[in-house]
């Protein structure tokens, strides 16, 4: 560090001139003033730097990087958050200082820094690998971002940080960096309409970000895009509709209903086996096992089942007296992309509202209709 007595040099060459007081005690602040004493001189300092920044040169601005540095030792947080939102929009702000303020614990001093100020790419990465949450979360807002570092916020950061990222549209995001995004929004449809947005995203992850997206989501990707992009996403949709179509083949219900009833036979289906199957994966014994227990064919619980909406499903385990724990293993069992968090919600609250009577009442419509009721 340079000697304090050499930034008297420094003061010279100012067209404004230093305060006659500040020389000769700064050399007494930084080896044994007070910490309100370097405080105050903390202030009057970064007040003479922000008033010429503009025409200090690189010598200049690194000399005030050794003051200010030895300056914020030991000063209280209050004090260096105030000198973080006051250095953070310069542009030639002191690096060193700036690194210590971003490298800060406390978020009220790091915050500013983060998201504005002056800090080198590997310094932004290494303060990515190694701080927490509330530091991924101002770095996400930075404007700039380049994709090293979107690579490890989204593989780092919550779901905030991952929202935040994702309405950023002055970061650069890798092709990796969007790849972890669509795969978590495939449980989080807020994320999902905002990564939709961006205009940056592949087309391979557009496509693939709109076949797992909810219809809701869906919607209002359309109802927010441009009509150029609202032309593509009905594109996308239409040939991801005529896939599905041409890939859905009808299933073969034949040896699941064989085993269901062979074990009802033997003695008498139960509300837990249809959880067990829903929760193995074994979709054909689920459609099976729910079909037997509510007499309603198996091809018609097949095509309640494919719907978009999870009602039928409701009205089966309401009119048969299952639990919800139930009907949400069924719901998950249906193909697909794994319903959100929303859509459970939402479906939890129509099965509580949905009566045993007007359930019932829906199921002997079904099997009077394909004749199987009295």
């Amino acid at each position: 560090m340079r000697p304090v007595g050499a930034f008297h040099s420094l003061f010279v060459g100012f067209s404004m001139g230093a305060p006659a007081s500040l020389l000769p005690e700064l050399e007494e602040v930084v080896q044994h003033g007070t910490a309100e004493k370097r405080a105050e001189t903390l202030r009057r300092i970064t007040g003479l730097f922000l008033d010429g920044a503009t025409q200090f040169n690189d010598h200049h601005v690194a000399l005030f990087d050794d003051v200010i540095g030895c300056l914020i030792v030991e000063i209280e947080a209050k004090a260096l958050a105030e000198l973080a939102r006051r250095l953070a929009p310069v542009p030639n702000a002191p690096a060193g200082v700036m690194y210590e303020l971003a490298s800060n614990d406390d978020i009220d001093v790091a915050e500013p820094v983060l998201k504005a100020g002056r800090i080198a790419d590997p310094d932004l990465m290494t303060l990515a690998e190694t701080k927490g949450q509330a530091h991924l979360l101002a770095l996400s807002a930075r404007p700039g971002i380049n994709e090293a570092l979107s690579d490890i916020l989204v593989t780092r950061g919550d779901r905030e940080v991952a929202h935040t990222l994702a309405t950023n549209h002055q970061a650069r995001l890798s092709e990796g960096a969007f790849t972890t995004l669509v795969k978590r929004a495939e449980q989080d449809g807020v994320l999902a309409e905002k990564v939709g947005q961006r205009t940056d995203i592949p087309p391979r992850l557009f496509r693939q970000l709109l076949m797992q997206a909810s219809d809701v989501v869906q919607k209002r990707l359309l109802a927010t895009a441009k009509p150029e992009t609202q032309a593509e996403i009905r594109k996308v949709l239409a040939k991801v509709t005529d896939e599905v179509g041409a890939k859905a083949a009808p299933r073969n219900y034949t040896a699941a209903l064989a085993s269901v009833r062979a074990l009802h036979k033997e003695r008498k289906l139960t509300e837990a086996d249809i959880v067990t199957y829903a929760e193995s994966g074994k979709y054909e014994e689920t459609i099976a096992a729910l079909a037997t227990l509510c007499a309603v064919p198996v091809e018609v619980v097949d095509r309640l089942m494919n719907g978009e909406r999870a009602d039928p499903v409701l009205i089966l385990a309401r009119s048969a007296n299952f639990g919800w724990p139930t009907v949400k293993a069924v719901i998950c069992a249906r193909p697909g992309p794994k319903p959100s968090t929303q859509v459970i919600d939402a479906a939890f609250e129509n099965f509580e509202r949905l009566t045993a009577a007007t359930a019932q009442r829906v199921v002997r419509f079904w099997q009077v209709r394909q004749g199987t009721g009295e």
